[in-house]
């Protein structure tokens, strides 16, 4: 699994801050995921991977981003009802907000933005 997370400029100097301060800013922070299952040997995902998901990843800095291989964690795949791949699935706090399948740059970068304003 590889996790791919970005930080705008100044962010992780302003954590530390606050940690220095004694603690965060009071505002409960909502976490963001979205998980790419994909395989090796999957055509439409190499379409999707590297250019597609590090690009939304560098605009989304407040939205972490986990790369699956479901070859190497069958597991996972399973739990997560994997039929198709690539698959997306979008949590906010742990719960799943939207799931879809295919290589769908317009939706996906449409749905991560969506997911990135919201705030509750």
């Amino acid at each position: 699994m590889i996790v791919i997370k970005r930080e705008k400029r100044g962010e992780c100097e302003k954590r530390k801050k606050q940690k220095e301060k004694g603690g965060e800013t009071g505002k409960k922070k909502v976490e963001k995921i979205v998980v790419d299952l994909h395989g090796v040997e999957c055509g439409p995902c190499k379409l999707v991977a590297p250019a597609i998901v590090e690009e939304l990843a560098w605009k989304l800095p407040n939205v972490t981003f986990l790369k699956v291989d479901v070859d190497e964690l069958k597991s996972v795949a399973q739990e997560w009802d994997v039929q198709a791949m690539p698959t997306f699935i979008l949590l906010k706090d742990g719960e799943i907000v939207e799931k879809f399948t295919g290589v769908n740059k317009m939706k996906l970068q449409s749905t991560l933005e969506k997911l990135a304003i919201e705030t509750a």
